[in-house]
């Protein structure tokens, strides 16, 4: 076994001298794939009768959506509606659990201003649902139901996109693996349909929509940047959907679109790009669009969602430390937390101490104003009473019998004693 010194990463680079058997990885990989089976989530946006149904019946060979009925006129709507339908498809082995969601009413009222807001807020509502999941204690059936991929189908009008089809884009790309198709391509001449793909493209990378396209690195082979190339070069898809089989002229059946000038074959790449669309959908990179949506679109979501809510990224969680540093850290984040209580008990401390000097101040002045009353009160009761006291003596002063003569009656005891009259009789006697 000889070994090799990476300056760029640091990491040593060993070449083995005989078969370990670690190389059989992908195989264990490929068989528990096949035991689990795999989900696929696609949506599908346009306005009603540009070929949605047919084209994904045609897309899976199968029935998944029902068969509309043309004669049944169907039921105004007010808005958008979000269906969905899944199914179980299995080919040479390999189980697909494939879910199909529709948009009805997208671009069908008079007013589309927000017609993208439904849409976005389903897609977003996916991607909670999954993260609920993430957070439960058990995590051992997650059911993942994010959309992996958008089909989104352009009106053939040949004049490049209209206000609707860039509103819906500029509020979906960020959330979602956006696929723009050119519906009904058969309507178009094909220097028309180049013009078109043209015009659209235009208008993509001057709004700075990110769209899905096939991306090659070093580990591709020639032959898969090759057809990476082809297929980003069809990009928009221009395609036609049919579920029917017409015969040609040499008696083979196709599935394809009989007019009276000649045959639309679906699977014919010269007549539209079905193949490039199915080979990039299906066969190539199914699971590219399946670890976009997982890596790239909802950890983006994810991540914008936790900080919203207040989260915040400890990148120190896992870091090399120093235990005599980090025990210094401890202590003095230690030391300063028991400062900051100690400075808050003594300011509370402070603020019950003038909270009760106050309310002894209040008390001591309560109690002086009291007492200044009660003398006061007292004061006028004393002043009353010396003033009746007055008026008493006065009043006994002259009720009284005057003084010579009760010292006449003293001196002579036993003799009448000879009453003065009066100066009020003397008075009456002269009336």
């Amino acid at each position: 076994m000889r070994s090799a010194q990476n300056q760029g990463s640091g990491a040593i680079k060993k070449k083995m001298n005989g078969y370990v058997g670690f190389s059989n990885f992908p195989n264990q990989e490929h068989r528990r794939s096949i035991k689990r089976g795999f989900n696929f989530t696609l949506m599908v946006v346009g306005e009603s009768g540009l070929g949605k149904s047919t084209l994904i019946n045609t897309l899976f060979e199968s029935k998944v959506y029902p068969t509309k009925d043309t004669e049944v006129e169907a039921p105004a709507r007010t808005g958008v509606e979000i269906t969905s339908v899944s199914a179980d498809i299995q080919e040479n082995g390999v189980r697909l659990r494939l879910s199909v969601v529709d948009t009805p009413g997208f671009g069908d009222s008079i007013n589309n201003d927000e017609a993208w807001r439904p849409i976005l807020e389903n897609i977003e509502s996916r991607f909670d649902a999954y993260l609920a999941q993430e957070n439960r204690v058990n995590r051992s059936k997650i059911v993942d139901n994010r959309v992996n991929a958008v089909l989104y189908f352009i009106r053939p009008s040949g004049h490049g996109l209209r206000a609707i089809d860039i509103e819906f884009m500029k509020h979906l790309h960020t959330r979602v693996n956006l696929i723009p198709v050119i519906a009904r391509a058969d309507t178009l001449a094909g220097r028309e349909v180049e013009t078109f793909k043209a015009r659209i493209m235009a208008d993509i990378n001057f709004h700075g929509i990110q769209i899905f396209k096939p991306v090659s690195d070093q580990f591709d082979d020639p032959e898969t940047v090759a057809d990476n190339k082809a297929i980003a070069s069809k990009v928009p898809f221009a395609v036609v959907g049919s579920e029917k089989l017409v015969d040609r002229e040499d008696g083979t059946k196709v599935r394809g679109r009989r007019y009276p000038w000649g045959i639309i074959e679906v699977e014919n790449e010269a007549h539209n790009d079905f193949v490039s669309l199915r080979q990039m959908l299906l066969r190539t990179h199914m699971e590219e669009l399946r670890d976009a949506t997982d890596v790239g679109l909802y950890e983006a979501y994810r991540t914008q969602k936790l900080l919203a809510l207040g989260h915040v990224q400890d990148n120190g969680v896992f870091r090399e430390f120093n235990p005599r540093q980090q025990l210094e850290e401890e202590e003095r984040l230690h030391g300063a937390k028991m400062g900051k209580l100690e400075a808050e008990m003594a300011a509370v401390f402070r603020q019950k101490v003038q909270e009760k000097e106050g309310k002894l101040k209040q008390s001591e002045e309560e109690l002086h104003s009291r007492h200044q009353q009660m003398k006061s009160v007292l004061e006028k009761q004393r002043l009353e009473l010396e003033e009746k006291k007055s008026r008493m003596g006065a009043g006994m002063q002259q009720q009284n019998t005057p003084i010579d003569v009760v010292a006449a009656a003293a001196a002579h005891p036993g003799e009448p004693v000879q009453r003065m009259p009066s100066k009020d009789k003397k008075k009456r006697g002269f009336f």
